[in-house]
């Protein structure tokens, strides 16, 4: 008599769940959905089951299981990860789609209840903590109430790593990704300067290049900043290297610190005299860090929901000012 395989399975799942968030109430995809998809994304089981916060074994018999349904593997296994099979590559373009329907549907259907509501997730630079991104939020939810916001401060690898999650709906970087499901909204000049006391030697200058921050104590950022990637990078190419008085990823300490020591600091240009207040920004005209940028990204492809796709247009649209006003007159290379 042949064999059949056996297994201890769960119950079986409804095609459409809710979960009330934040008093509004989301549809959910089949868990499986979701489970295939991480899968995919991280190239691991073990890597998508820690995203997940399940056993890596349970979501490798889910797999297994569905594997079996279809008749068809859908991921190769190999000694470092899986990957997907054709037969993979189609069910996932499947799943893929079906997971943006549902997410739309959501939002239309919040919609329809009047107003934009939900919670827009945010991974920021350090240097958005400032008065632009605050601004920005408050203009929004002066038009729309009923929308809060998650904002977090990380890396650019830990922002890309977020939205490529769905972690966050949208990122504010330095750092342009390579990876192709990262898409770039909008994107702005923001000129990277050094900071100092309005006392300082350098004070008077209208622009300084990295040579010209020697002889001084220098205040610099860490390497978990976009800052200090694009210092270390322009720095490379000099005969000279940088020896910092003090390092950290607080760029409100840098400040303090080179505002108290006659130091020099560094942070993308904001213009607003409340962060450089007793401070002056200077343009740094080296290489690269002549032609900073600040990017707006979502995932590729994503629907997004209501409130964040609404915001991304207004930030869009707060780019093309940003951007004119990047550059002091007679520095802007366009």
């Amino acid at each position: 008599m042949a064999q059949t395989r056996s297994h201890v399975s769960s119950p079986a799942e409804p095609l459409q769940r809710s979960t009330v968030v934040d008093g509004m109430r989301v549809i959910d995809p089949p868990r499986i959905f979701t489970y295939v998809d991480a899968v995919a994304r991280h190239g691991s089981i073990r890597k998508a089951a820690e995203a997940l916060h399940v056993v890596s074994s349970a979501l490798n018999r889910r797999i297994l299981d569905l594997e079996e349904e279809l008749g068809s593997p859908l991921f190769e296994r190999m000694p470092r990860g899986v990957r997907p099979t054709a037969a993979g590559e189609l069910f996932l373009g499947f799943v893929r789609r079906s997971l943006r329907e549902l997410e739309q549907v959501g939002a239309e259907i919040e919609a329809l209840k009047g107003g934009v509501s939900g919670k827009v997730r945010v991974g920021v630079a350090e240097s958005m903590t400032g008065s632009i991104l605050p601004r920005a939020i408050a203009s929004f939810q002066r038009e729309h109430p009923k929308v809060c916001f998650h904002v977090w401060v990380d890396g650019p690898r830990g922002l890309s790593d977020a939205l490529l999650s769905d972690a966050a709906d949208l990122i504010l970087t330095h750092e342009p990704s390579d990876h192709p499901e990262v898409q770039a909204l909008a994107q702005a000049r923001q000129t990277l300067c050094a900071l100092v006391a309005e006392d300082h030697p350098l004070a008077d200058r209208t622009s300084l290049s990295l040579a010209d921050c020697l002889g001084y104590p220098l205040a610099m950022p860490d390497a978990s900043l976009a800052v200090r990637h694009m210092l270390d990078r322009a720095l490379e190419a000099k005969t000279f290297r940088f020896t910092p008085a003090i390092v950290s990823n607080s760029i409100e300490l840098t400040k303090t610190f080179a505002r108290q020591n006659q130091a020099v600091c560094f942070q993308f240009r904001t213009g607003d005299a409340e962060e450089t207040r007793d401070m002056v920004e200077i343009p740094i005209v080296d290489g690269e860090l002549a032609h900073a940028r600040l990017l707006l990204a979502a995932r590729r492809e994503r629907v997004l929901p209501a409130a964040a796709a609404a915001f991304a247009e207004q930030l869009a649209a707060c780019f093309v000012k940003l951007d004119n006003s990047a550059w002091p007159r007679g520095l802007n290379p366009a």
